[in-house]
């Protein structure tokens, strides 16, 4: 179950987010839409821990990020997270096949045992024969696929998506919508994509939108 009570954050004086608050149990995917500005990066890095609201909680099954120090919550994203970063975040010194086995490597996977499920994901983001290639070397839609691939390499307990398709032409886009929304539904997983796209948006099982007022469903 992810829990999030009355989220609020600040930036420089300036409100992004007010009172935000949202439940979701295992299995269920969801969409948050919303106008540029509104603060969706901004919750999705609450949800994952990577920022700290000013009021407000957020728990995954039942572990309230409050009560975890930096270390905590960094083990926390290497076991139960799979982020999928507008900015991608492909490490330039490892190859595409090593970076999407980073987080298997991370919670103590050998290379051997890793190799087949990171190749596999790359074969299902129409990658495999990349695997052995540079980020240098891949386009801007390349590297969102390998950093889709990544995220759920390590079957994550919470999937999130922050503008997975931005960067992809209409067929790899819904090829990576569909193996987001099979991932999730398959695992068991808490899903949750951010998108200007309400095509995208509608891959999902339930569509809510974030303004100055909170989230709407």
């Amino acid at each position: 179950m992810l829990e999030i009570d009355s989220l609020s954050r600040s930036f420089n004086g300036r409100r992004v987010l007010a009172e935000v608050s949202l439940r979701l149990a295992p299995g269920e995917y969801v969409a948050i839409v919303g106008e540029s500005g509104v603060g969706k990066s901004t919750l999705l890095n609450l949800i994952a821990g990577l920022d700290r609201p000013d009021a407000g909680r957020v728990a995954l099954d039942g572990c309230d990020y409050a009560a975890l120090d930096e270390d905590g919550l960094t083990r926390l994203r290497r076991d139960r997270l799979g982020f999928v970063f507008q900015a991608f975040h492909v490490l330039p010194h490892l190859t595409v096949l090593q970076n999407v086995a980073l987080p298997l490597w991370l919670q103590g996977v050998d290379n051997a045992a890793a190799e087949a499920p990171a190749r596999a994901l790359l074969e299902a983001v129409g990658l495999g024969e990349r695997a052995g290639s540079w980020p240098r070397e891949l386009s801007g839609g390349e590297m969102q696929r390998v950093a889709i691939a990544r995220a759920l390499v390590h079957g994550p307990r919470l999937v999130l998506a922050d503008e997975p398709t931005g960067n992809l032409d209409p067929a790899n886009g819904a090829r990576v919508l569909a193996l987001l929304g099979e991932r999730i539904r398959g695992a068991g997983a808490i899903g949750i994509l951010v998108t200007h796209s309400l095509e995208a948006a509608a891959t999902a099982d339930r569509v809510l939108r974030l303004d100055a007022e909170g989230l709407h469903g």
